[in-house]
C-alpha cells in the first residue's frame, strides 16, 4: 500500500491516506466500490469527515475566454467523527453512487481521446481540509447508450475526440452543470454535406436523451451551420429501436432538401413503444434507407464493425497528438481520405474474423438479454 502524505493543511507529521478502488471501471448510475484508508502521523487528530468527490475537465467560455479546468461534480462523506491516534490505521470501505449523467471515458476499450476523469479523497481536521491525488476511474456506456454507439459504428461514423462542455442542453433536463459532446467524422457517403457530428448523452434511471449536432458545409449559395436533433427514449426502447434507420433518415435530412442555410432542428421521428410520446421530433422522409436490422452482417457484425471505428479513430488520433504541427498545413483532404481508408480496412478486417464476430453476436445477446432483465426489475 502507497500512503501519500497530506502536507497542504495538515503540515508535515500529519496523517497520510491511501484510496484504493477495487473496482476502477464502472457505468452510469452504478456504484464504485473502494476503501480509503488513514494511517496517523506523529501525533493524535480528530478526523471531522472523510469525503470523497468526483472530478472531471470541462471547458468554458466566458465572453471571449476559453479554457478548462477540472472540475468537482459529486461530492459525499463517507466517515465522520473519529479519532485517529498517532501511527494507527483507520480503515472505510465505501460503495461510491455514480451520477447517470455521467460522462463517457471508454468504448470498446478503447479510451476516448480528451477525457479524464477521478476519485478524490479529502480529510477535515480541525477545521483544515487537505485533499489527496485523483484515483483514475474508466465509465463505460450503458446497454441503451452502447445501442446507439452500435449504431453510429455500423453507419461508418469515424470517432474524433470527446470533451465536457459548461453548459445546459435546450429541452433537455440535467442535473449536471456541463454536458459531454463524443465529436464523430461524417460518414464518407456524406463528407462533402456534413463535417463532423457530435453525439451527446443524457441519461436518468427511466429514459435516455439522445441529442445530435451536425456540423454542415457551406454551398456557394449558403453559409455552414449546425442542425440539431433529438430523442427522448426509455432504456428499454433504446434497445429495441432502429438507430441506424433513425440516423440514416436524419443524415439524409440534415444534408438534403433541408438545407436552408439557417441552422435548427432536422426533424427526427420516432414511434414511440407502448403508445407512449417522448417529445422527439417529427417528421422525416422514409423513401430508400439500408435496414441494418436483418439480412446484415448481424449484431456481432455490426459490433465488430463499430468497434473497429473506434479503435481507427484512437489510432489516427495518437497520430495526431505526435505530428500536430503537420497537420496545420494540410488542407485535411488526406487525412480524411487516410482515415476513412484505415476505418474501412479496419471494418473489413473485423468482419473476415467469423469466429471473433460470433464471438461478439454470443456477447451482444447475452448482454442485450441481462439488461432487459434489469429494466424491467427496476420497472
Amino acid at each position: 500500500m502507497v500512503f501519500k502524505r497530506l502536507l497542504g493543511a495538515f503540515g508535515v507529521g500529519g496523517p497520510s491516506v491511501e484510496t484504493v478502488l477495487h473496482e476502477s471501471h464502472g457505468r452510469p448510475g452504478g456504484h464504485l466500490p473502494g476503501e480509503v484508508t488513514i494511517q496517523g502521523g506523529d501525533h493524535d487528530v480528530h478526523v471531522q469527515q472523510v469525503v470523497l468527490s468526483l472530478v472531471t475537465n470541462v471547458e468554458f467560455e466566458h465572453g471571449d475566454h476559453e479554457g478548462a479546468a477540472g472540475v468537482e461534480f459529486y461530492r459525499g462523506a463517507i466517515a465522520g467523527g473519529f479519532h485517529l491516534g498517532a501511527g494507527q490505521y483507520h480503515s472505510i470501505p465505501f460503495q461510491m453512487p455514480l451520477p447517470w449523467e455521467l460522462p463517457l471515458t471508454e468504448v470498446y476499450g478503447q479510451h476516448l481521446h480528451g477525457m479524464a476523469m477521478g476519485v478524490r479523497t479529502e480529510l477535515e481536521i480541525a477545521g483544515a481540509r487537505d485533499a489527496g491525488d485523483l484515483d483514475p476511474v474508466s465509465i463505460g456506456p450503458l446497454p441503451s447508450q452502447q445501442r446507439v454507439l452500435d449504431a453510429f459504428g455500423a453507419l461508418g461514423f469515424q470517432f474524433k475526440s470527446a470533451d465536457v462542455e459548461q453548459g445546459h442542453i435546450a429541452g433537455v433536463h440535467q442535473e449536471l452543470p456541463f454536458y459531454q459532446e463524443i465529436e464523430f467524422y461524417a460518414p464518407p457517403q456524406y463528407s462533402g454535406q456534413i463535417n463532423e457530428v457530435e453525439l451527446t448523452f443524457v441519461a436518468n434511471p427511466h429514459e435516455l436523451a439522445v441529442v445530435l449536432e451536425a456540423d454542415r458545409r457551406g454551398t456557394i449559395f449558403s453559409e455552414g451551420d449546425d442542425v440539431f436533433g433529438r430523442f427522448h427514449v426509455s432504456h428499454d426502447e433504446a434497445l429495441h429501436m432502429a438507430w441506424e434507420q433513425e440516423l440514416e433518415n436524419w443524415l439524409r435530412a440534415v444534408a438534403g432538401h433541408l438545407h436552408g442555410g439557417h441552422g435548427g432542428f432536422a426533424p427526427v421521428h420516432h414511434d414511440a413503444h407502448h403508445g407512449v410520446h417522448h417529445g422527439v421530433h417529427h417528421d422525416v422522409h422514409h423513401g430508400h434507407h439500408g435496414s441494418h436490422g436483418h439480412g446484415g452482417p448481424g449484431w456481432g457484425g455490426v459490433a465488430a464493425g463499430a468497434a473497429a471505428g473506434f479503435v481507427a479513430g484512437a489510432v489516427v488520433n495518437e497520430l495526431l497528438d505526435d505530428d500536430d504541427d503537420d497537420d496545420e498545413d494540410d488542407g485535411g483532404d488526406g487525412l480524411a481520405e487516410a482515415m476513412a481508408e484505415a476505418q474501412q480496412q479496419a471494418i473489413q478486417d473485423a468482419y473476415r474474423q467469423a469466429a471473433y464476430e460470433a464471438a461478439y453476436e454470443q456477447a451482444y445477446e447475452d448482454a442485450y438479454e441481462e439488461a432487459v432483465e434489469a429494466f424491467e426489475d427496476e420497472d
